[in-house]
């Protein structure tokens, strides 16, 4: 495993932390090859009930490795430089995905910066907790780039499309208030809270109903595509998995006896 991300397993939670503090945590080669181990290790580790992402030294995370773009890429001829970035970006696209389908929440922690890259991966995550001094562009067009890491296809849908373009568009910085106004992140901290409201969220989260945070996952991301009668039997069957499970039993239970749910996660 790269020194370039952490992974941290407590209390059915595991932290993924990218860990390239110099450069804002960019996402390098190296990082991306231990994200793709470490979710298949985590996927389906029924130890596992929550995955946090964070960066260290205070950033989340500043985008792709631009300095390497110039320096090694951009002295390149335009069919070589096409074909390898079209290789680069596909090569995202099972973590990507594998992000969505992961049958437990996923959690982003956002301190400083959140650019580029490091948005597409926010926005990927199914919450977001921030430092209310925290920053975020959209920063693709600033160098001549268009999005990647599924942020094209998450900030339509979080935003909407009017926004969506403001911010691809004209890459602009926004605070974290305005995120927040924007649905780009679900809850606001103050800075010097952050570490441990994040903590109490992933907590939560960690002891909840896993089976059914997954289900809830499904029927979420899969409404994007779904016929309304598609939707309906997926709920169906959803709601019989969960059925089945033992945290759905401790659920009604505790419900009928006026008790707070123990919930083990299967």
């Amino acid at each position: 495993m790269t020194d370039h991300l952490i992974v941290d397993h407590q209390d059915g939670i595991t932290t993924l932390t990218m860990n390239r503090p110099k450069v804002m945590n960019a996402l390098s080669l190296d990082m991306r090859h231990a994200m793709f181990d470490a979710f298949d290790e985590i996927e389906n580790d029924p130890k596992v009930r929550c995955v946090l992402l964070r960066g260290a030294g205070g950033n989340f995370m500043a985008g792709g490795d631009v300095k390497s773009f110039a320096e090694e890429h951009a002295p390149k001829p335009p069919a070589e430089r096409q074909a390898y970035f079209e290789r680069r970006v596909h090569s995202l696209h099972p973590m990507m995905m594998q992000m969505q389908r992961m049958n437990k929440p996923m959690l982003a922690s956002i301190e400083g910066a959140a650019a580029g890259a490091g948005m597409s991966f926010m926005m990927a995550c199914d919450l977001a907790i921030a430092a209310s001094n925290s920053i975020y562009r959209f920063s693709y067009s600033a160098i001549g780039a268009s999005p990647d890491g599924s942020g094209s296809y998450n900030l339509p849908r979080i935003a909407g499309t009017r926004r969506a373009l403001e911010l691809a568009l004209l890459g602009d910085k926004i605070d974290a208030e305005t995120a927040y106004r924007y649905n780009l992140v679900n809850f606001l901290a103050a800075p010097e809270d952050i570490e441990a409201e994040t903590n109490k969220l992933a907590t939560r989260l960690a002891n909840g109903p896993t089976v059914s945070y997954g289900r809830i996952k499904e029927l979420m991301y899969g409404s994007h595509a779904n016929s309304f009668e598609s939707q309906l039997a997926m709920e169906a069957r959803n709601f019989g998995i969960c059925a089945a499970t033992e945290d759905w039993v401790e659920g009604v239970t505790a419900f009928a006896s006026k008790r707070v749910p123990e919930f083990k996660g299967k």
